[in-house]
This record gives structure tokens, C-alpha cells and sequence, in this order.
């Protein structure tokens, strides 16, 4: 007589019920960390941003109007003054999206943290203001 070998439906089912009790303590625990890596990297890219702006106004003088915005950073302008002075592109490839695939928004006008521009993302929510992950992010008009 052959001895049968391998799992029972019961031990089968007790494996399955603890990996899903595993994975319902540390699913919650890993998105949260997501949501989080996702404002930090929203914030380097900002302040990537910044530098290439900073660098980009060395050069022509100005920072980009409200309607050149971040596309000034990789795309020679069509002003012949400004052109011959345009030393760019400022970065490398297209200007970046923040991390929920959205693009960043940039106008001519001062932030209230005193930047001469405003650059931000509107955050999780894609809308203006909000709190926590759902909080615009960057140099915004209003604090």
C-alpha cells in the first residue's frame, strides 16, 4: 500500500487565511508609504524645476511668462532677442509630470513663499487646495 502525499483542503485553507491576514496588516501600511514616496519625489521635481529656471533667467534675464511656462525649459524661444541668449535645453528631456500623471502648474506670478514664480502640483486629488496627500505641493500663490 502506497502512503499518499501532499496538503489537506484544510491545511490549504489555513495557509490562504493567514496570507490574508498578513496581507491586509501590511497592504495599508506599503500604500501609505506609496502616497508618501510620491509627495517626495513631487517635491525634488519642483525644486529641480526651480534650479533650471534659476539657471534659464542667468541666461535670458527673465523667468518664462505664464504662457512660454516649463516648455521654455526645453524648447528654443521663437523671440529673436531672447534666442540668441536662450543657452538651454535647461533640462534633460521633456518637462517632467508629477507623479499622478499630471502636469505641473507654473505661472509668472509670485508665490507667497517670495519666489518670483509660482510652480506647483496640485496633489493627489488633482485640485486646487486640500489637505494632506490631497494638498497642492511646490511654491504655491497662497500658503
Amino acid at each position: 500500500m502506497q502512503k499518499q502525499t501532499g496538503f489537506t483542503l484544510l491545511e490549504m485553507l489555513v495557509v490562504l487565511v493567514i496570507i490574508g491576514l498578513l496581507a491586509g496588516l501590511v497592504g495599508p501600511r506599503l500604500m501609505g508609504q506609496a502616497e508618501t514616496a510620491k509627495i517626495k519625489t513631487t517635491d525634488t521635481q519642483i525644486k529641480m524645476l526651480k534650479g533650471s529656471l534659476d539657471t534659464m533667467r542667468l541666461d535670458i534675464g527673465r523667468y518664462p511668462t505664464t504662457e512660454e511656462g516649463l516648455a521654455l525649459l526645453t524648447s528654443t524661444p521663437q523671440d529673436q532677442v531672447i534666442k540668441s541668449l536662450w543657452k538651454g535645453p535647461y533640462i534633460d528631456g521633456a518637462v517632467p509630470v508629477d507623479p499622478w500623471n499630471r502636469p505641473y502648474q507654473y505661472s509668472n506670478t509670485k508665490s507667497a513663499s517670495g519666489n518670483p514664480f509660482t510652480l506647483y502640483s496640485f496633489g493627489a486629488d488633482g485640485q486646487k487646495g486640500g489637505s494632506e496627500e490631497n494638498s497642492d505641493i511646490g511654491f504655491t500663490a497662497e500658503n
